[in-house]
């Protein structure tokens, strides 16, 4: 069992994020020539997208599907509450990450060049981006992980996100993400504590420098 990875993918980090915190007996393989558009991954992945989890010869895509999957296959340490309602409310944020706080976002990556820079377009994803990380304010638990006190996967997909979000918007001359925000600073700083997710940032810090180092 393999999953197909990029380090820099917030997608594929989060699917790393649970492997890791299951310990779960997958292998995390590179994307063939690093290029999901490449055809030798199309042959694994006809989307082109990315991770895509070879399940012992039946290939999963999508993110989300792929992490259902991996809690359904390697149970413990569970990241679904026991009650139909907890993992209801936990499905709410992995759903509200993939549809609304995670693709205006994605938006600004291509405006990170100041010289081709179209401001129309980066005020109105920073304003819906400010907009999610309010509603996400309000959304998040008191204390503890995103949900609660249990660690979920809810935390697996908010993670890789907000890790762009803090490193990436000052670049646009937003406030920083956590300002004002104090649950989401709270969260922040205790989610990094998770072994699991201490690992996978810095694999997305290393790979967002080694990309730094060549677009210089």
């Amino acid at each position: 069992m393999k999953l197909y990875n990029m380090n820099l993918s917030n997608f594929a980090t989060k699917c790393r994020i649970a492997i890791y915190d299951k310990s779960a007996p997958i292998e995390i393989v590179p994307v063939p020539n690093n290029d999901s558009k490449s055809p030798e991954y199309l042959k694994i992945n006809p989307l082109g997208k990315v991770p895509a989890l070879d399940a012992d010869g039946v290939m999963i895509a999508e993110s989300e599907v792929i992490n259902e999957y991996i809690e359904d296959k390697f149970p413990s340490p569970p990241l679904l509450p026991k009650s139909p309602e907890g993992r209801a409310q936990v499905r709410a944020f992995t759903r509200f990450h993939d549809l609304y706080l995670e693709p205006p976002l994605r938006a600004l990556f291509g405006q990170m060049n100041p010289k081709t820079r179209d401001d129309k377009i980066v005020n109105e994803k920073l304003s819906d981006v400010n907009n999610r990380l309010d509603q996400l304010e309000k959304m998040l638990a008191t204390s503890g992980f995103a949900w609660g006190a249990d660690f979920t996967l809810a935390d697996c997909a908010l993670v890789p996100t907000i890790f762009f979000a803090v490193n990436l918007l000052g670049m646009f001359g937003a406030k920083p993400p956590l300002e004002g925000r104090p649950k989401l600073g709270a969260w922040w700083a205790h989610v990094q504590t998770r072994p699991s997710v201490k690992k996978a940032i810095g694999e997305m810090t290393e790979a967002l420098a080694a990309l730094n180092r060549a677009t210089r």
